[in-house]
């Protein structure tokens, strides 16, 4: 019986630290991020690597259980790239990057935040395509991507995505065709047409099975 008891309370111990030790995990990727990121006004001066957890930091939201449920970014004047470490923040429900002079790929790791509900990287200089793991994001309702320099088609997986109300891809510089599956019936057509550039490219957008054909 005294064996028991003594396992059962190494085990509550070592459960009683779980949280945290997920949440620095949390505080490591965030720290990888930072050292990407060029800061002119400081805005990242608060995330200490060497604290707890980064729950403290401006700019980052946690939950009661301090998991990084939020990231705050948005028009903060930074530049530079994002990398896989973004991936790792698990439970992740607001991705909100938006005008800012952010470049390169975006991640398909982002991919992995399946509690996601809001991810807004629009007005940054982005490139490359929009990453088909985004399908896997069955809790998004808010994809906002445009004024970036994204190019290639818009992914059919995106179609899985039946709780998307907004998306936005104007803006950039993307070809094919466009879905009209799951929730891409319902998008304003000028939240996708909205790009000058469009009609200097030689291959069509446009929209499978309707009756209009946008051209390029």
């Amino acid at each position: 019986m005294a064996s028991f008891n003594f396992s059962f309370f190494l085990l509550s111990i070592l459960l009683s630290f779980t949280p945290t030790l997920c949440t620095n995990s949390e505080g490591a990727a965030l720290h990888l991020l930072r050292t990407r990121l060029s800061d002119p006004k400081n805005v990242l001066q608060s995330w200490d690597p060497t604290l707890v957890n980064p729950c403290t930091w401006f700019h980052v939201t946690c939950n009661s259980n301090n998991h990084v449920i939020r990231l705050d970014l948005g028009n903060s004047n930074i530049s530079g790239s994002l990398g896989s470490e973004l991936g790792e923040l698990k439970h992740l429900q607001y991705l909100e990057l938006y005008w800012n002079n952010i470049e390169g790929r975006i991640p398909k790791e982002l991919g992995n935040l399946k509690n996601l509900v809001s991810m807004d990287l629009y007005g940054n200089q982005f490139e490359g395509e929009i990453p088909k793991s985004f399908s896997k994001l069955k809790s998004l309702r808010f994809l906002r991507l445009n004024n970036n320099r994204l190019s290639g088609p818009i992914p059919r997986e995106l179609t899985a995505l039946t709780h998307l109300k907004v998306f936005n891809v104007s803006h950039n510089n993307l070809c094919g065709t466009i879905p009209v599956d799951g929730p891409f019936g319902s998008f304003p057509i000028d939240r996708l047409f909205s790009n000058p550039t469009w009609k200097l490219r030689e291959q069509p957008i446009e929209r499978t099975g309707a009756a209009r054909t946008r051209g390029l």
